[in-house]
């Protein structure tokens, strides 16, 4: 009888041992695809963990995988598929023995709760995640979610002004990792009470920790953002435009994961060159921003729904599946067919709303850009400065090509006569501004009409005013 129990023993440790290392393989591989952006070869990991499951009846193998597709949905921003899959993924996990595994589901559906901006509801699915892994075996996978539970609550209670609350959250994640992404989540919180010097010290410590520790590429991009945002409100304007470059240069890695992260980037790039007063390169990232807001949700969208069809098709042709999940491929059919149409006819009102939005911003800057342009070219040519008609061109780039298709034989002098003209100067100015006689203006205006070809019944500032439209 003892022999019998031994054998028993060991056959349930065994059993044990495969289960987790099937969770240990399964979340660890799946973190790092989707943090990298690999979604077709996140899908096609839990594809063949979601049939190991099945061979293994091993039933919360198949809720984590169920786990790992709303997770990164809610990253795409597909909420209702997400929602579908966490409501399958509790049924798998919500009985399991194993308080990790509903540990990780609770914080996971607190971040889909975090990105529909209800945070109470966030909040209790974060106090649930903790409740559950104080009662799970210490592993290196409790020992990795516990920082991260603190980290998102520290966000959650921020969003709801609880500053004080969220503060100890930060510190204490960063207590327990020390990682570059949580001192660079204390440095935000800094940020965000506008404490500036507190916040550098956590931006020089998340710094040294990403050069000693290995720290993902979605991660380092939020830690060169978080630097690029400090150094811009201390007025360091080289150490802020460097460190957002090395983040935009990160994102070639990372682009289909996390969009909104470059999104931020660029729109702190075109802050900071408002600031200094470079309107040119803040109206060139302003419109990128503009440009990754119209097209980086539909993008991922696309890539992330064509992946969920893939994962259903696949899994459909498992010999293996039970007939009693049959159910589940038929409601997950419809749900692909009727919420893909309805999320994208949300998705488009809402790029529209943003579009005009960011056009409007867009529209203002240029107009600036464009005012400080005519005021700069305005003062080269009160100067006689040589380099006037060089930045005209600039400005007004199809004027001079006009009037060279009207007249090929135009000389440097005349065209800088016509920028003038152009410009409204009247003949007492050019006259002041290059140094020569009123008369000789009034004959140069005089030859200009014949090399143009211009009638004398039409008003000679009207005709360049009109010449490029």
């Amino acid at each position: 009888m003892g022999l019998f129990l031994a054998i028993i023993s060991c056959s349930h440790d065994s059993h044990d041992k495969e289960r987790e290392s099937f969770d240990v393989s399964l979340l660890t591989q799946g973190s790092e695809l989707q943090l990298s952006g690999e979604y077709e070869a996140f899908v096609r990991l839990n594809i063949i963990y979601l049939k190991k499951a099945v061979k293994m009846k091993y039933k919360e193998g198949k809720g984590l995988c169920y786990l790992n597709m709303a997770g990164v949905n809610v990253s795409a921003g597909n909420y209702e598929k997400a929602r579908f899959f966490f409501i399958k993924a509790e049924k798998d996990l919500g009985n399991s023995e194993n308080a990790y595994h509903k540990a990780t589901f609770y914080d996971d559906y607190s971040l889909y709760y975090s990105h529909l901006k209800l945070n109470d509801k966030a909040i209790e699915c974060n106090n649930k995640a903790f409740q559950y892994l104080k009662e799970a075996k210490k592993t290196k996978l409790t020992q990795k979610l516990l920082p991260r539970l603190y980290v998102n609550k520290g966000i959650y209670y921020a969003w709801k002004g609880w500053l004080g609350t969220s503060l100890k959250c930060f510190t204490k994640a960063n207590a327990l990792e020390n990682s570059a992404y949580t001192n660079c989540m204390v440095a935000q919180y800094y940020l965000f009470i506008h404490e500036p010097d507190s916040a550098g010290i956590y931006i020089a410590k998340a710094d040294e920790k990403m050069i000693s520790q290995k720290t993902t590429d979605v991660e380092s991009l939020w830690v060169y953002y978080t630097m690029g945002y400090y150094y811009n409100e201390v007025d360091n304007s080289e150490q802020a435009e460097k460190a957002l470059k090395k983040a935009l240069e990160i994102n070639i890695k990372t682009r289909r994961t996390y969009s909104s992260h470059i999104k931020e980037v660029y729109k702190a790039l075109a802050d900071l060159y408002k600031k200094k007063n470079d309107g040119g390169k803040a109206y060139f990232y302003l419109k990128k921003y503009m440009e990754e807001e119209g097209s980086s949700d539909a993008a991922r969208f696309a890539a992330m729904n064509k992946a969920t069809e893939d994962f259903i098709s696949e899994v459909k042709q498992e010999s293996d599946w039970h007939k009693n999940d049959l159910p589940l491929f038929i409601a997950l059919s419809i749900t692909v067919l009727t919420v893909s149409g309805v999320y994208v006819h949300k998705m488009i009102n809402g790029l529209k709303k943003k579009k005009n939005t960011l056009k409007e911003q867009t529209n203002a800057l240029k107009n600036r850009v464009q005012t400080k342009q005519l005021e700069e070219i305005t003062e080269l040519a009160k100067r006689n400065d040589s380099s006037f008609l060089l930045k005209f061109k600039e400005l007004y780039p199809d004027f001079i090509k006009v009037l060279l298709k009207i007249n090929p034989d135009l000389e440097n002098s005349e065209l800088t006569f016509c920028a003038m003209l152009k410009l409204r100067f009247s003949s007492k100015e050019i006259a002041d501004y290059t140094f020569v006689q009123h008369r000789s203006v009034q004959q140069k205006k005089y030859r200009i009409r014949k090399r143009l070809n211009i009638p004398g019944e039409i008003d000679i500032y009207d005709f360049f005013e009109n010449l490029t439209e």
